[in-house]
């Protein structure tokens, strides 16, 4: 079976020799701030590593400025305030903050978002996408037919959710966007930059909007993985390279990942935010939100982590977004009682803990509202690495596989997703990182054909309009006589394919 290689973002390292490329834009520093010293108190430690927070309040802008005051009490300072939904994101150096911030009025709940100190931190390369060869490109290109984009031949993945037929009838409408919540994108790529929504598009790494020009594009040696979701969603059908499943709808980058690659909350909390007030009406998601791979809710800085995001995903459903996520690449039944977890905190020592995901969920894939992505590989199974499980599962989409499991059909000679990638090139991923943006499109197409819809009736439409999976024979994907997975289940929703492989055909005509 394969493994990940890191599961920061859900790209997987197959037998053919795939990983991801670890990224991203550094956090800024801070200095915590002391308790105002108009009389005699007793000092605030400041000798501890500097962390961020997330303090949780109830949304008034009463309860939040006087919460305010108490972080500044505590040895805090406040980053930025998200007082729609009572999320204040906090610097301090006080070893204490966490348990101090608790107990103040106003407060309900608070936690450190990471387990290492707030630090500039050089790029980590784990790998890098299997580039595209000129050889596969110049045979692709000789089988592309009228109205194909050269390299569609290599995409086996659009004819496994109809979008090459759909594509016949809406390219979806640009009035959509859908926002890639990940580590940048290029928009200077010629596949993305006709579809490029600038507006929409920011910096959250430090948990605060940064508008500058650019600051959405992963820097010199930083991950394209955003960049590969993103021609996914939306390449443009030019006459130019891959095409995407919507390609006629608009993409932004909200860059959310550090140097090293981390998708904290706080970044996290700032991406749905952003997107929620920025006319975004899809997101994606191909990540889990560091350090943490499962939130226990019970604990207190990890239930707070969970408080944090649920209420930005909410807050962005409330305005019409649609939130897509990934449902991860461990092969891990998510509808059990017991997962063993091996890589949290993954920003310092891991642990080995046993967690139950119903009570300590992956966010944001596993909170209520957002739409679960499973990945399937060229012959409409399960990929060998993707996470399932009754009742989480929403949708499932192509994520790729090595094509010893699961090999296309000619003039594709490659298992994996085919798509954009940093510098104006092309390269082969897989993942439940690529399952994701096959849905996001698909999304964003029913977006495009009933423009008034709310999310929830979109996201109903998704399902109904799923093309339903049975489980099928007992699953032995690598054929060595043992089970590898347990699929529970009938044919119109199961743990592998929830509702069914996504169609992204229905979406235009229904």
């Amino acid at each position: 079976m394969a493994h990940l290689a890191s599961r920061r973002t859900r790209v997987l390292t197959l037998p053919v020799g795939l990983a991801l490329t670890a990224s991203l834009g550094f956090l800024p520093t801070g200095t915590a701030a002391a308790a105002p010293a108009q009389e005699p108190v007793a000092a605030v430690p400041a000798d501890g590593p500097q962390l961020s927070y997330v303090v949780n309040t109830r949304a008034s802008h009463g309860t939040v400025k006087q919460v305010r005051k108490a972080i500044s009490a505590a040895g805090g300072t406040v980053v930025t305030s998200y007082d729609k939904i009572g999320v204040i994101v906090v610097h301090s150096r006080n070893p204490d903050f966490g348990a101090t911030i608790r107990k103040a009025k106003g407060v309900q709940s608070a936690g450190a978002t990471r387990t290492a100190p707030i630090e500039p931190q050089a790029t980590k390369d784990v790998g890098a996408g299997q580039p595209l060869t000129a050889g596969q490109a110049r045979a692709a290109a000789k089988e592309a037919v009228a109205g194909e984009d050269p390299l569609q031949p290599l995409q086996w993945d659009l004819p496994a959710i109809k979008a090459d037929k759909a594509h016949q009838k809406s390219l979806g409408s640009s009035k959509v966007t859908v926002g890639v919540i990940d580590t940048g994108v290029d928009d200077t790529h010629p596949d993305l930059a006709p579809n490029f929504d600038r507006e929409a598009s920011v910096n959250c790494v430090s948990g605060a909007p940064d508008t500058t020009d650019g600051a959405w594009r992963p820097a010199a040696g930083e991950s394209d993985h955003g960049t590969h979701v993103a021609g996914t969603i939306a390449a443009a059908k030019n006459g130019i390279g891959v095409t995407g499943v919507a390609p006629g709808v608009k993409v932004s980058g909200i860059k959310v990942s550090t140097p090293a690659g981390f998708f904290y909350t706080e970044a996290v909390v700032c991406g749905f935010v952003w997107a929620a007030e920025h006319g975004v009406d899809v997101t994606n998601s191909s990540y889990y939100t560091d350090p943490w791979l499962f939130n226990c809710k019970n604990d207190p800085d990890q239930g707070a982590l969970v408080e944090a995001v649920t209420r930005a995903t909410r807050y962005a459903e409330g305005k019409g977004v649609v939130n897509v996520a990934a449902a991860g690449n461990s092969d891990h039944d998510l509808a059990l009682d017991a997962i063993e977890d091996t890589t949290s905190p993954n920003d310092t020592t891991t642990v080995t803990r046993t967690v139950d995901p119903s009570a300590c969920p992956d966010i944001p894939t596993m909170l209520p509202g957002v739409v679960t992505v499973s990945a399937t590989g060229a012959k409409n199974l399960k990929s060998s690495y993707s996470n399932y499980g009754l009742g989480v599962i929403d949708v499932a989409a192509p994520g790729g596989d090595s094509t010893r499991y699961q090999a296309p059909d000619a003039p594709a000679d490659n298992g994996l997703i085919l798509s954009t990638t940093v510098g104006g090139g092309y390269n082969y991923k897989a993942g439940t990182s690529m399952a994701s943006p096959h849905v996001a499109g698909v999304v964003a197409l029913i977006k495009s054909t009933h423009p008034y819809a709310s999310a929830a009736a979109v996201k109903a439409l998704l399902t109904l309009q799923a093309d339903a999976t049975a489980c099928g024979a007992p699953y032995d994907i690598d054929a060595d006589g043992t089970v590898d997975a347990v699929c529970q289940g009938g044919k119109h929703y199961n743990g592998f394919y929830g509702a069914g492989i996504v169609d992204a055909l229905d979406a235009v005509r229904r």
